[in-house]
C-alpha cells in the first residue's frame, strides 16, 4: 500500500480539544469484521462485548510533564526543553529537543528553578540535544512532574491547562516514560474497569513508552521504506501467561491501543504466543499484516497518513476502516487524541 492511500479530509472542527466528561461517555463505533456492520454505542457499552475468560491488555506507560521552560545562563533567553527519554540514570543524562535551537549550544546551561538545571553536552539533530541535569537534582522524573507542562499533541490548538495533567493520563499509568498518551485508554474509568473485572475479564499489563515519532509524518510513498522510531517496551512474564492462557482457551484478547498492539506483535513465539520480553521496537504495522496476538482492537480515530491509522486499517481491513472513517466524519464524531473511540471485532 502507498502513503496516499491513507489520505482523508480531516475537518478541523472535529478535532477534539477536550476529553468527554465523564470519560466513558464518549461515542464508541463498533466495527464487526465478519459481516462488515457498523454500530454506534457509548464507550461504557464496551463491557457488553466482553466475556468471562477474556483478557484486556493495557499499557501502563505514564505521560511525563515533558515541556520545561527555563532561562539560558548569562543571557536569560527563554528556552523550552522538551524531554524525550532518560539515557543514563546514574549520570542524569537525557535526550531532549530545544527551542529555539539556534540559541542552544554545547556547554550552555539552562536553569529551570533553584533546584533544577541542565547542561548541553551534545548535539543530536537540528533541534535535538543531549543534556546532563545537575547531580543534586534527585529523581529527575519527580522534578519534571513538579514543574513541567503536559505535552498535548500539536494538532490540539490550545495551551495546556492544569486539568490536562489528569485528563491526558490514563487510569492505568504507572511507569514514567511517554511524551504522548496511549489515547484509546483515556476512555476508561475506575468504575468501568471494576465492572469489567467483575465480569471475569483478566487484565494484562504491558509497557510501551510512546515517543514523538507517533506524530512524525511519513515521508515516503512506498510504505516498505518507512522507518519507525524505536520505543522501549516491556512484557512481563505474568502478562504473557495471562494472554497465552486466553489464546489456548480460545478466549478473546482485547488490546487497548496501537502502542500495546505493537508491543505484543513485536514479541511473538514461533507457535504464535506472547513471549515475555523487554527492549526496543521499531515495528511498523500496515496492511496486510497478519496479527498473531491481537484478537479485538480498541483504538481512537487517527490523523490522515499516520502510522496509527495504518495499523488500524491493517487490523480492520483497509476498505472497511476507511468506510468507517467517512461515516465518523459524516456523523460528526470527535476525532484524534481527546476524541471518540472505535472497537474492531
Amino acid at each position: 500500500m502507498k502513503l496516499s492511500d491513507f489520505k482523508y479530509n480531516l475537518p478541523k472542527n472535529l478535532i477534539a480539544k477536550y476529553p468527554a466528561s465523564p470519560r466513558d461517555s464518549a461515542k464508541l463505533m463498533v466495527l464487526d469484521k465478519k459481516n462488515e456492520s457498523i454500530a454506534e454505542k457509548k464507550f461504557s457499552d464496551i463491557i457488553d462485548y466482553m466475556e468471562k475468560g477474556d483478557v484486556l491488555v493495557v499499557n501502563e506507560t505514564k505521560v511525563m510533564q515533558a515541556r520545561l521552560f527555563g532561562k539560558k545562563e548569562r543571557t536569560n533567553a527563554k528556552i523550552e526543553v522538551f524531554v524525550l527519554r532518560e539515557l543514563n540514570k546514574d549520570e542524569n543524562i537525557w535526550d531532549v529537543i530545544v527551542d529555539p535551537a539556534r540559541k542552544v549550544r554545547i556547554g550552555n546551561r539552562i536553569y529551570f528553578n533553584d533546584n533544577l538545571w541542565c547542561e548541553v553536552i551534545d548535539n543530536t539533530t537540528s533541534r535535538g540535544r543531549t543534556v546532563r541535569f545537575n547531580p543534586d537534582a534527585g529523581n529527575i522524573f519527580e522534578a519534571i512532574e513538579k514543574i513541567g507542562i503536559t505535552p498535548l499533541p500539536p494538532y490540539i490548538k490550545r495551551d495546556a491547562i492544569p486539568e490536562d495533567k489528569e485528563s491526558y493520563q490514563t487510569i492505568f499509568a504507572k511507569v514514567d516514560g511517554s511524551v504522548a498518551a496511549p489515547t484509546a485508554a483515556l476512555h476508561f474509568t475506575p468504575a468501568l474497569l471494576k465492572k469489567i473485572q467483575k465480569k471475569g475479564v483478566k487484565i494484562a499489563t504491558v509497557i510501551l513508552h510512546i515517543g514523538l515519532g507517533t506524530f512524525r509524518a511519513v515521508e515516503v510513498e512506498d510504505l516498505t521504506k518507512h522507518k519507525m522510531d524505536s520505543e522501549y517496551y516491556h512484557i512481563p512474564q505474568e502478562s504473557a501467561d495471562i494472554i497465552n492462557k486466553a489464546l489456548l482457551s480460545k478466549n478473546n484478547v482485547f488490546v487497548i491501543g496501537t502502542s500495546s498492539t505493537r508491543a505484543l506483535e513485536t514479541s511473538v513465539t514461533s507457535e504464535g504466543f506472547v513471549k515475555p520480553n523487554s527492549g526496543w521496537t521499531d515495528k511498523f504495522i500496515f496492511p496486510s499484516y497478519d496479527f498473531k496476538i491481537t484478537k479485538k482492537l480498541i483504538t481512537n480515530f487517527h490523523a490522515p497518513e499516520s502510522t496509527l491509522l495504518m495499523l488500524t486499517a491493517a487490523f480492520g481491513g483497509y476498505d472497511f476502516v476507511m468506510k468507517a472513517y467517512k461515516k465518523a466524519i459524516k456523523d460528526k464524531y470527535r476525532l484524534l487524541s481527546y476524541g471518540d473511540a472505535m472497537l474492531i471485532l
